[in-house]
């Protein structure tokens, strides 16, 4: 009998296939339910041993993950989740710090492992200890405590914020060029005084705020009259803490009341546009000042003049400075120094004697004024420099035009380096050190000499000089340094319309080997004249003008390591070529007498100052 609803009538092979077919669908069904179930992230729900079980923990209860709750979980497992932790959680923590975090858990679970081996005989395992894990955090607050940082945390800036561990973190920078702020009460004054004032105009146009308008006010004048007699902190009043809080309060009760934005504005911007006025008006009174002091002999300097002139005539000295034998001898070494400073020409001739193989055949003659020849008379009748003869002159004896004392002529020269002429490249700044109208009286003042060494007193001889007496100048009058870094034609404003070679170096003064007799042959004094009176404008770039054009293909050059200038105003100079060169010339504004001169180069000069003078000690004189 056929039944065609009956299971039984299904032969065993369809069978078979339908079961083959269920199988197939449902791992189809299962292999899109699994990776559905870790995208969701429903995997954090099953509970297996170790690692998925910690974080189904900590993902529900975040506080619970610091502790041992759970003690079938390795200590492993545990330390290492709450190292990842620490990672996630707290990304801005030092290295040094992380690494300290990572021992102390280590420890703790070696400790722990270590308790947990001993376990009694009666097999129930001991009830697992809660370990709180202290991490080194930045601010950490305590319930009902104050804030406080970590001792471990080193490279945290003034604001509390960690530093960033990082090539070029300012806060690391500050931390380590940090400077006290000077004169910092006076700061905070200021500001308080410029935000009261921009305050005060609202203020006071409140019908309501007359009290505080006064109290303002009042403080505003007040801080304003310390101010008038106070420019730094060790000048303020005693009371000045409380005047600061007193001004605090009133800004801080200003603040309290809706104000103007237009006015306040206005009155910060009258407040800016005062302290830039201020600002350049230092700027020009510092520029003045620093042309001042470069310009005046230091007080220091002046005394020494003063007593030894006192001195002079209070103890009249009957021993002459040299014979006049010596000093008109053309067969000896003479050198010539124009200076009015007594301390600077006692340098240039103490240096040349020191490094002098034989000193007995130097003379040396300082040309100086009449108000500072009686004391330079009297130094160097005090003191002596080896063997050598010094001889003091007054300028003015021999001056027919009624001409003072001229030092040699340092004229400021700027231009682009020869190596970059571009108009973006770099500017360099020159002193160029010429004769002065005074050097060209030396025919005339030493009719029976036939050459002379002229060293200008801002110089420090470093080796000994007799070779320069032997030189050969090859009928050339003047020998001298080359500065070829400047060229005439850089120079040919100055220099007008003449005709000479535009690409010669420009010659230095400071040392200058002069052919006397070869002067007088071409009358080179009387065509310095006459390029004066043809030329006009500031002095100074006429006598740059004369100087140059005067000794035109008459300059005899000398070997860049006779001497090296710029000592008076280059900072850059190498240390390695400053002793290496026979003559320093401190050419420039910064002298070495001066408290302007360059730190790194006045040592080579003070060297041969001499220090047992007692005048020196009486002034003051302590460069």
């Amino acid at each position: 009998m056929k039944s065609g609803g009956s299971s039984y009538g299904v032969s065993p092979m369809k069978r078979r296939w339908r079961g083959l077919v269920i199988g197939v669908l449902g791992l189809v069904l299962f292999s899109m339910l699994v990776p559905l179930v870790f995208l969701l992230g429903l995997h954090n729900g099953f509970h297996s041993p170790g690692f998925a079980s910690e974080q189904s923990s900590a993902a529900s209860n975040p506080i619970r993950g610091y502790s041992r709750d759970n003690s079938d979980q390795s200590e492993g497992d545990q330390s290492r989740h709450v190292d990842d932790l620490v990672r996630r959680l707290a990304p801005t923590l030092s290295q040094d710090l992380f690494k300290k975090s990572i021992r102390e858990s280590e420890k703790e679970t070696s400790s722990s492992g270590t308790a947990h081996d001993d376990v009694p005989k009666t097999g129930v395992p001991p009830p697992t200890k809660k370990v709180q894990r202290s991490f080194p955090n930045i601010n950490k607050t305590s319930v009902g405590g104050p804030t406080h940082i970590t001792e471990d945390l080193k490279n945290v800036d003034e604001s509390g914020k960690q530093c960033e561990l990082k090539y070029g973190s300012y806060c690391l920078w500050s931390r380590e060029h940090k400077e006290d702020m000077k004169d910092s009460m006076v700061k905070k004054l200021k500001d308080q005084l410029f935000v009261a004032r921009a305050y005060y105009p609202t203020i006071a146009k409140l019908p309501a705020q007359d009290k505080l308008s006064r109290e303002l006010k009042q403080n505003i004048q007040e801080l304003e009259r310390i101010f008038s007699e106070s420019t730094t902190d060790a000048d303020l009043p005693p009371q000045v803490e409380k005047k600061l809080k007193s001004m605090e309060a009133v800004i801080a009760k200003a603040k309290q009341f809706p104000v103007e934005c237009n006015n306040v504005d206005k009155k910060l911007r009258q407040i800016f546009d005062m302290t830039e006025d201020e600002a350049n008006f230092h700027m020009k009174q510092s520029a003045f000042l620093y042309q001042l002091a470069v310009q005046t002999m230091p007080k220091s300097l002046h005394c020494l003049s003063m007593r030894l002139t006192v001195e002079y005539f209070k103890s009249p000295h009957d021993v002459e400075l040299s014979s006049t034998e010596k000093c008109t001898d053309p067969a000896l070494q003479h050198y010539v120094i124009f200076s009015n400073n007594i301390l600077a020409a006692s340098v240039v001739i103490n240096s040349t004697v020191m490094h002098a193989k034989e000193s007995v055949d130097q003379v040396f003659h300082v040309l100086t004024n009449a108000q500072n020849y009686y004391a330079m008379k009297l130094w160097f009748i005090r003191n002596t420099y080896k063997e050598a003869t010094v001889q003091v002159l007054n300028i003015e004896q021999f001056n027919s035009d009624n001409l003072h004392l001229s030092l040699p002529v340092e004229f400021r020269v700027s231009f682009h380096s020869v190596e970059n002429s571009s108009p973006m490249a770099q500017i360099r700044t020159e002193y160029l050190s010429t004769f002065s109208n005074s050097h060209y009286l030396l025919p005339q003042i030493f009719q029976n000499l036939k050459k002379v060494v002229v060293l200008d007193d801002d110089v420090v001889v470093q080796k000994d000089l007799s070779a320069l007496w032997s030189l050969d100048l090859g009928g050339k009058v003047n020998g001298a340094v080359q500065l070829c870094s400047i060229k005439l034609n850089i120079l040919k404003s100055y220099l007008g319309g003449k005709n000479f070679d535009r690409n010669s170096c420009v010659w230095m003064s400071g040392l200058n080997v002069i052919d006397l007799d070869k002067w007088r042959e071409l009358d080179l004094t009387e065509t310095h004249r006459t390029l004066l009176s043809m030329q006009e404008g500031p002095s100074e770039a006429v006598a740059l003008h004369a100087s140059l054009l005067t000794f035109q293909d008459l300059i005899y050059v000398l070997d860049d390591s006779w001497a090296l200038s710029g000592l008076g105003h280059e900072y850059g100079l190498n240390i390695q070529a400053i002793k290496r060169a026979a003559v320093l010339h401190y050419n420039g504004n910064m002298k070495p007498w001066l408290e302007l001169g360059i730190p790194k180069y006045r040592h080579f000069w003070r060297n041969f100052r001499n220090q047992e003078e007692q005048f020196l000690s009486d002034c003051n004189v302590s460069s």
